[in-house]
């Protein structure tokens, strides 16, 4: 792979957007590029500032934290006409104030193009909810590389999905539609798309055909993910629909240490160490995981039907329960938590995610399927029972339950289906038993473990990951110098 500063002279910009789904593997792609002897600067506001320092801190391999800088720019919320300090995760059930945070962050053009001018770096990586960054870049003549943070399979599959008339070959929404010209012959109910989610009511439509359009004039894509995971979507992603791109992960393989895994998010409401104290008195492969992601705070009535449902099946469980800010209810069943004492483990808030997918007590894990979560799961060799709520994690779900095969559906089908898309606790019971025991259980973990193996193969010296994020530098180099 040559030396860790054999890439000592390029400057590079990341800027990922204001949520910390997208942060976090951007920190981790930053420290990746870092230990490559890239000079790594992040720009984020100073909100997230403390955080990412933090993060960056517990980067001790390579001395690549020596490597990363912050810089800040300007974010005014009273200009953006957003609540002091909101969040996209406060925003999220709300389609009026989830537009008008995300069409705030164009106010984040100018300080950032007064940084190009002032630092020229050699290249910005800049999220996918920044088109008006590729343009930017260009008033500079810097390349400006997109982070879409999901799965190859997603971005193949939304492509294929743009070219598909909605008014053909479906008669109601229940019924499913093969998406067109995707490999592997992939079925979707046309209530899990974005056309009957927040998208079509809100100026997220714009939005996102903008960044299709920036996407088309950038340099490329930066994906997290690695070849062997997506191998024909990748083929079809390049050959197929003409895009570079460059697969350089699983990003979170680059935290080696127990602190740098533990401080991937915010501080952690359970100390690491209680929660892995809790796992080892639990047998291998016998712990059910749930959480729904960082921005997801789900009905008292859907985490009711979970708690009935795991209560059923009888199995261990360690579960994040996320109270929502407004009322601080959080709709656990009453007695529940005494009844499940020794069996079932609660944490509220943040949870050391990596550590616990590691762990060798944990047997499934419940999930949104957000990629990051997703791709977590994938390189810890734990299978998933998928439950799926908008955006990119119905696709990601195909790809783990119908591509890979190692995966559960639990049934939801309709974008933001916080409300409307119930699922019952005999559904959740039924998942958790399917994908804990039996022949299938152990044909579905074994499939895993594989895949885990080909995850860490693809981030060492000679993997594929690591060959293309190398490929990725020299060109960026011949460019700029």
């Amino acid at each position: 792979m040559g030396s860790s500063n054999e890439h000592h002279t390029l400057h590079i910009f990341f800027f990922p957007f204001l949520a910390y789904g997208h942060i976090i593997p951007t920190l981790d792609m930053a420290k990746v590029f870092a230990e490559k002897g890239v000079k790594a600067t992040i720009i984020t506001t100073p909100g997230y500032a403390p955080f990412i320092s933090k993060a960056i801190g517990k980067a001790k391999t390579n001395n690549n934290n020596n490597n990363i800088q912050i810089q800040t720019i300007h974010f005014s919320f009273a200009e953006a006409d957003l609540p002091d300090g909101v969040e996209i995760s406060d925003s999220i059930s709300s389609p009026d104030l989830l537009h008008r945070f995300f069409m705030a962050t164009s106010l984040l053009q100018e300080p950032l193009e007064q940084l190009l001018l002032k630092q020229r770096p050699n290249c910005v990586v800049a999220d996918m909810f920044f088109p008006w960054a590729t343009d930017s870049a260009a008033k500079f003549g810097i390349p400006r590389l997109v982070f879409h943070g999901t799965s190859l399979f997603s971005l193949c599959a939304t492509t294929c999905m743009g070219l598909y008339n909605s008014n053909n070959d479906v008669s109601s929404d229940s019924e499913s539609l093969t998406i067109p010209n995707l490999p592997g012959e992939i079925k979707i109910a046309r209530t899990s798309l974005a056309s009957h989610g927040m998208v079509q009511n809100t100026g997220m439509a714009k939005l996102l055909k903008e960044a299709k359009e920036s996407e088309l004039r950038s340099h490329g894509v930066v994906v997290n993910t690695f070849y062997a995971l997506e191998k024909d979507y990748a083929d079809f992603f390049s050959k197929v629909l003409g895009r570079k791109a460059w697969h350089i992960g699983p990003l979170s393989l680059c935290n080696r240490d127990i602190e740098e895994k533990a401080y991937r998010g915010k501080e952690a409401s359970m100390h690491e160490r209680e929660c892995l104290k809790w796992l080892d008195t639990k047998k291998p492969n016998s712990v059910v995981y749930v959480c729904f992601g960082s921005t997801i705070v789900l009905p008292d009535c859907g985490v009711r039907e979970i708690a009935t449902g795991l209560e059923a099946s009888g199995k261990p469980f360690m579960w994040v329960v996320r109270k929502s800010k407004e009322d601080g209810v959080e709709g656990l069943p009453e007695g529940f938590e005494k009844r499940m004492e020794g069996k079932g483990l609660i944490i509220r808030g943040w949870a050391p995610q990596v550590l616990i997918l590691e762990h060798k007590a944990i047997g499934a894990f419940v999930t949104h399927c957000g990629w990051n979560s997703t791709l977590e799961a994938v390189s810890a060799g734990v299978p998933m029972i998928t439950w799926p709520i908008f955006a990119d994690q119905f696709f990601n779900e195909k790809l783990v339950t119908q591509v890979l095969k190692i995966g559960v559906p639990v049934g939801a089908k309709k974008w933001m289906g916080l409300e409307g898309d119930s699922i019952s606790w005999d559904a959740v019971e039924k998942a958790v038993k399917r994908i804990m025991t039996g022949e299938e259980a152990i044909e579905m973990r074994n499939k895993a473990k594989v895949l885990s193996q080909l995850a860490r193969r693809a981030m060492e010296e000679g993997g594929s990951s690591q060959s293309d994020l190398t490929a990725l530098l020299e060109e960026l180099s011949s460019l700029n110098f």
